[in-house]
């Protein structure tokens, strides 16, 4: 049973009809999760991950297949993910739970092991392009969808082995993990103000 509608503002795309499909599960990742500072190399690994999985398909597929995309994936564990094999590729190839898509299963792999290869901590590396706090967007049309900083951020990644990880990708992963605040000024979430990890 879908929650009711609770009468606060929320950013455009969040807002869904009460009792639809999907209406709380989306409402939730609003209101508890996009946009709130995350730091740790799994969880961001994981987010990282899902944008991967999601360019080009609904952020409400990658919702709805997230608790099997973390059993398939083995919690998104870098170490683990990183010593997966063709058998595996053909194990999550055949995962009716997950999105199939070889390029992307492929990719995860070969970012896992970018992880794993790396000096750098993956939560340090990636908040340190997180840019200057900045004012809401006043409306969705005032939200980019690349920064210079996602730009830098792609290019490093890519420098580093990473996969799938363009520009717009990259800012997506910036806008749900809180390195930026996104959150249209009249939305109800309250800003995190988490300039201390900047």
């Amino acid at each position: 049973m879908s929650a009711p509608d609770d009468g606060l503002v929320r950013c455009d795309w969040a807002v869904g009809k009460p009792g639809g499909a999907d209406f709380e599960l989306y409402r939730d990742y609003h209101d508890k999760e996009w946009g709130q500072p995350l730091h740790g190399q799994v969880p961001l690994f994981e987010r990282m991950s899902l944008e991967a999985f999601q360019s080009g398909l609904s952020w409400l597929i990658i919702l709805r297949k997230r608790e099997n995309f973390r059993e398939a994936f083995a919690g998104f564990d870098p170490a683990k993910v990183a010593r997966f094999t063709d058998a595996d590729v053909a194990r999550l190839m055949a995962d009716e739970g997950i999105v199939r898509n070889r390029a992307k299963i492929v990719a995860t792999i070969a970012n896992a092991q970018a992880v794993a290869d790396g000096s750098d901590d993956l939560s340090e590396l990636l908040w340190s392009f997180a840019p200057t706090r900045r004012p809401r967007p006043e409306t969705l049309a005032d939200v980019p969808a690349t920064t210079p900083e996602s730009t830098a951020m792609a290019r490093e990644l890519k420098r580093r082995g990473f996969r799938f990880v363009g520009p717009t990708t990259a800012y997506a992963l910036m806008q749900a993990t809180g390195m930026v605040d996104d959150h249209l000024r009249a939305c109800w979430v309250p800003s995190t103000g988490d300039d201390a990890a900047r």
